[in-house]
């Protein structure tokens, strides 16, 4: 049975927030009382940073990170070891290995893995550009794989080895210290830290 609304306002205003991933209709209910029962700036604050995000947010040009600016801040960043490129599946991997403080080079975010079940195949993601930038900076010396130990992940690293091959750099896979299947952002910051630092050459 289906639930029966008091306001067609408040029935659309559920189904939006249900429409987000992990988010029920009885959680989507609960927090569109709450904004409901806010002031109405700071409902209008909200509505407005998530409008603001969508139309001004940018991704990097060198990285493809999220950011503010053409450039982002990590790779604008003049400190950070240029010599470097961990090549990662998301955003989220980025903060998760940015978090464990233990790295410093650069970043190169795929955008997704090839997953031919779900239709994403090597021209799908960030690959090309990718190589690209290897191609296009001799200064990078190595090329770290730290996607997650799935089957889709070990897919995509062997592809990646295999387009990077003639270009002679160093290529290694962040250390098995993550159980196979894991996703990477959901792996604790020690785990992940020291997999970045035991990192092993890439054998493909």
């Amino acid at each position: 049975m289906s639930q029966q609304y008091p306001s067609q306002l408040l029935e659309k205003a559920v189904s939006e927030f249900s429409k987000l991933p992990g988010v029920g209709r009885k959680t989507a209910l609960r927090l569109v009382l709450h904004l409901l029962r806010q002031e109405p700036s700071a409902v209008d604050s909200f509505t407005a940073a998530l409008s603001n995000l969508r139309h001004n947010v940018k991704h990097c040009k060198v990285c493809y990170n999220i950011s503010d600016t053409d450039i982002c801040p990590i790779c604008s960043n003049p400190r950070r070891d240029k010599t470097t490129v961990c090549v990662v599946e998301n955003i989220q991997d980025v903060m998760a290995i940015e978090n464990t403080q233990q790295y410093n080079g650069l970043y190169h975010v795929l955008g997704g893995v090839i997953s031919p079940m779900d239709g994403i195949g090597p021209n799908d993601i960030e690959i090309d550009s990718l190589a690209k930038r290897v191609g296009e900076h001799e200064e990078i010396e190595e090329i770290i794989l730290a996607l997650s130990s799935t089957m889709e992940g070990d897919t995509t690293n062997f592809y990646i080895s295999r387009r990077l091959a003639h270009y002679s750099r160093k290529i290694s896979v962040i250390a098995r210290g993550i159980s196979v299947g894991n996703e990477l952002e959901y792996t604790d910051e020690v785990t992940l830290g020291r997999s970045i630092v035991n990192r092993t050459p890439f054998n493909s």
